[in-house]
């Protein structure tokens, strides 16, 4: 049985505790009362529930419809309300780093106003404020950008219906088509294949009815229903299990029937589903990372920036001075460039991914497809075509009747000929045989009765006249297709080769042992047999399907993707563990899975789940490949499991039993065609269901992430360089070794030489592994490589002191001029030695983008000092002989560099 969602492990997380068991609580008792009242409806008889509903078999008359529909409100779920744009506006500047930007920039116009009588305007405020307003406006653009189009996907088809009503009171019925959000308890809605159920339906009449429920269940093969079955389950059975409802979600893949709505909107078993999965998202690997990061850095900048105000004013005693050199000091160590190079490499993510068309609700998710170690997904229309197909046939002893033979033959003709509708078996029956032999056995044959499928017998015979070319033959031949079982009951003999022997209890043990091996295997097996009459009349029955011969047996399946294995074996490449969590049963879960190249080992069912704890369940998941038979709370206690181990988690689904999932897992993922709460729920949709651009997704967010972690790790350690020798400098000389102007251009220099970063390469071994945040490695690598460069930075300072003379107040711009210079082009230079574990230039070269834009701001930063700027910025022209020194000391810089670098890959096994 299918057990009832249970929204205390669904409802939304991230709010107060209280809050949200409160919240819980509600909406299970919520959904327990829809599933009990459905349960109530199914066990009344159809008279019953239409005079509860106040209708009749004919239809609501349309007026009183349109009241109904003024009163209930339409039928439409709870949907995930998107945020308004200025709300969502506001979201994309809700940044650390913008917030430090901001608050840097709100502490310099202050500074300004108070010497704004003296003064011009400090160009640093709009410098930062441009930055700001770029950064949050990038990424509240690309956000707003992919949810309409994610929202245009829901808008490009209205779905209608076929409800049966009265034009007026005393006017006949007639059926029309209206929106499924017109429809209204009462409606009489006539359902044919192909449709989906708009809203929960009690059955009154079906015919040959099959439903796909794989939405609320994830069962693959479509299951009977039948309106005249009534079975009291006392209030507390599984309405999607009810043979006489049909719940809105579901879709009909064969038959027809005729059902009066007893609930709409959210009031549907889907909508309270639905309810429990609105709500605030669980913070993702990405976000808990950026934070983790981003309070490293700031932690850093409040350690420092005091140092750097007390260090200053207690050795220069000027204050003023000292606090505005502290505030230039907190921009430097601020990565302000960071919001806008983490939203550009998003963007540009997101545009690579639209081009293998993938729409991107949510940029983070990006960062979040490339950190994912653990794929969850469902097998079908996943590592399967979702349809079924005829796999093989074997004659009545179990082996291979080949292309064209006689059992094929007879099953063509029972499913050709059959005047109902073909299910999927029958239809996987007759797209088997070739068009030229189609065409043959319709000149042979002519139909003369049948004998129509019923949920009792589970078969179905049709009755056929043989044409020869001398005229009609004698006798009428009856061919039965149905369920091994009920099939095998009827048959007296069995077909071996050209005679006809006795079905002994022997052969009728080996028949059956056929079918079940086969099962076992997760293959459905249909039994054909057939028998010769006398043509002596026109009409047949039930009772003529007697002393029948078995001829054999078809064997379907849901065949895999042909691309799933090689897109598995990618996956598994790049670090990416699948495992497949399917509503399916395990006989098929684990069929499916050997064919695709999983090794299943032992497959975990959905009962056995409740009955472990969190922290067993934390063991089983490390060590299970396959879960089958769950529920939609067994599919998200997986994932939330998985990431309680450390796991980056991305879900695959469509169903609304995946929702939960989608919303608990890091990165969501779901297709265009899945029903809306899914796509709601997912962060990315694919227009195409396929393993393979999902892994090309997975490589591009770990270029994005790559770029991102390679611009904190080198602004982060070049800054924190940068102070550290400026509060080196601080405690000796006469003077500032920098000033704060200065230091501001210099930054914002290095700032613009690193917006070429999301156009750069990242090395293949960087992606052959999942990447996540590490806010302890980034520390360490502030802290190792910082240094370095200050190594250099005080031999400059010991080159312009002693070589140069710039060694008092009176020659501080020299002193300056030879720093900056300097400072620059090793900040920048390092921009090549970090952004690889490899020897720069020679194993690893960077995109000519990046190449480019360093080059021109070490040509700007040397140009500087003799252009009509450097007065403007307390600089002069350094001499000549400084510049083999300059050479010199890069030279030194790029062999340490590359030193440490082999040093600490070796000692941590690590670098980016």
């Amino acid at each position: 049985m299918t057990s009832l969602l249970t929204p205390e492990k669904l409802a939304p997380p991230g709010r107060r505790p209280r809050r949200r068991e409160r919240r819980a609580a509600e909406l299970e008792a919520r959904t327990r009362a829809v599933g009990a009242g459905l349960a109530a409806v199914g066990a009344r008889p159809a008279a019953q529930v239409l005079e509860d509903l106040r209708t009749g078999r004919d239809g609501l008359p349309h007026d009183t419809a349109v009241a109904r529909l003024h009163r209930d409100g339409p039928n439409v779920v709870a949907h995930e309300r998107v945020p308004r744009w200025y709300v969502q506006l506001a979201k994309a500047f809700w940044n650390p780093f913008i917030l430090v930007l901001a608050a840097l920039a709100t502490v310099m116009y202050v500074q300004w106003l108070q010497v704004a009588d003296t003064e011009p305007f400090d160009p640093k405020i709009p410098i930062l404020g441009a930055m700001v307003l770029i950064s949050g406006l990038l990424r509240f653009w690309q956000e707003y950008r992919s949810g309409s189009a994610a929202a245009a996907l829901r808008a490009l088809v209205t779905t209608t219906t076929a409800v049966q009503r009265r034009p007026g009171r005393t006017q006949p019925p007639a059926t029309v088509e209206i929106p499924m959000a017109d429809v209204v308890r009462g409606d009489i809605v006539k359902l044919a294949a192909g449709d989906l159920v708009p809203a929960d339906l009690r059955l009154l009449a079906a015919k040959d009815l099959m439903v796909a429920q794989s939405a609320l269940t994830g069962e693959s093969l479509p299951v009977a229903k039948d309106g005249t079955r009534i079975r009291d389950h006392g209030g507390n059975a599984d309405p999607v299990e009810a043979d006489n409802l049909l719940l809105a979600g579901t879709s009909v893949t064969s038959g027809t029937a005729t059902g009066v709505v007893v609930a709409t909107g959210a009031d549907t078993y889907f909508g309270s589903m639905a309810g429990a999965l609105a709500g605030e998202r669980p913070e993702t690997g990405f976000d808990a990372g950026v934070k983790r990061v981003s309070f490293l850095l700031i932690r850093f900048m409040l350690v420092m920036v005091p140092l750097v105000f007390v260090l200053n004013g207690l050795t220069k005693g000027d204050w003023a001075e000292a606090a505005a050199f502290s505030v230039a000091v907190a921009v430097g160590l601020t990565p302000e460039m960071l919001p806008m190079v983490v939203t550009t490499n998003l963007a540009r993510g997101a545009v690579a991914m639209a081009r293998r068309k993938v729409v991107v609700k949510r940029l983070n998710a990006i960062q979040n497809l490339g950190a994912m170690d653990v794929l969850c997904t469902d097998k079908t229309g996943t590592l399967t075509e979702d349809r079924v197909v005829l796999d093989r046939c074997l004659d009545a002893y179990g082996r291979e009747d080949g292309e064209g033979g006689e059992v094929l033959e007879l099953a063509y003709l029972n499913s050709h000929f059959q005047t109902g509708l073909r299910n999927l078996m029958d239809q996987a029956v007759v797209a088997r045989m070739h068009e030229a032999e189609e065409v043959v056995v319709d000149a042979r044959f002519t139909l003369v009765d049948e004998v129509p499928f019923d949920f009792a017998r589970r078969r179905m015979s049709v009755v056929l006249r043989r044409d020869g070319l001398d005229g009609p033959a004698d006798g009428h031949t009856m061919v039965t297709k149905g369920a091994v079982e009920e099939v095998l009951a009827l048959c007296t003999h069995l077909a071996d080769g050209g005679r006809r022997v006795p079905l002994t209890d022997a052969l009728r043990r080996r028949a059956a042992r056929t079918a079940e091996d086969h099962n076992r295997r997760g293959l459905r097996v249909l039994a054909v047999a057939s028998r010769t009459l006398p043509a002596a009349r026109d009409t047949y029955g039930v009772a003529d399907e007697t002393e029948l011969t078995l001829r054999g047996f078809l064997v379907f399946l849901d065949p895999p993707k042909a691309d799933a294995a090689e897109a598995l074996r990618a996956l598994a490449g790049s670090g990416v563990a699948v495992k497949v969590v399917t509503g399916d049963n395990e006989l098929v879960a684990a069929r499916v899975c050997a064919e695709v190249g999983i090794e299943a080992g032992t497959v975990v069912t959905g009962p056995y789940l409740d009955l472990l704890d969190e922290s067993a369940l934390a063991d089983l998941v490390r060590t299970t490949t396959v879960f089958a038979k769950v529920n939609p709370v067994q599919k998200a206690r997986i994932v939330c499991a998985l990431r309680g181990a450390g796991h980056t988690v991305g879900f695959l689904g469509d169903g609304i039993n995946d929702a939960a999932a989608l919303r608990e897992a890091d990165v969501g993922v779901s297709v265009d065609t899945a029903v809306d709460i899914a796509k709601e729920s997912a962060d990315i949709i694919l227009l195409e269901k396929d393993l393979t651009v999902l892994g090309q997704g997975v490589l591009q967010g770990r270029r994005t992430f790559g770029n991102t972690i390679k611009y904190i790790k080198m602004t982060a350690s070049s800054n924190f360089g940068n102070v550290f020798s400026v509060l080196a400098a601080s405690a000796f000389l006469p003077f500032q070794p920098m000033l704060a102007t200065q230091l501001l251009v210099q930054n914002l220099c290095y700032d613009i030489s690193q917006l070429a970063t999301p156009w750069d390469r990242m090395d293949d071994e960087y992606l052959r592994k999942p990447r996540t945040w590490d806010a302890r490695g980034i520390g360490r690598f502030m802290l190792v490589l910082g240094p370095t460069s200050s190594v250099f930075d005080i031999t400059t300072f010991l080159l312009m002191w002693h070589v140069f003379g710039a060694d008092s107040e009176a020659h501080q711009a020299l002193f300056q001029s030879g720093w900056f210079v300097e400072g620059l082009l090793t900040q920048t230079l390092v921009v090549h030695m970090l952004r690889t574990r490899k020897v720069p230039f020679v194993r690893s070269r960077a995109t000519w983008p990046v190449l480019l834009m360093t080059a021109l701001v070490m040509a700007f930063g040397i140009a500087l000092p003799f252009s009509p700027l450097a007065s403007a910025l307390g600089m002069q022209a350094l001499p000549l002989g400084y510049f083999p020194w300059l050479a010199g000391t890069l030279l030194a810089y790029c062999l340490l560099t590359q030193g440490v670098k082999t040093w600490y890959v070796r000692r941590f096994n690590t670098w980016l």
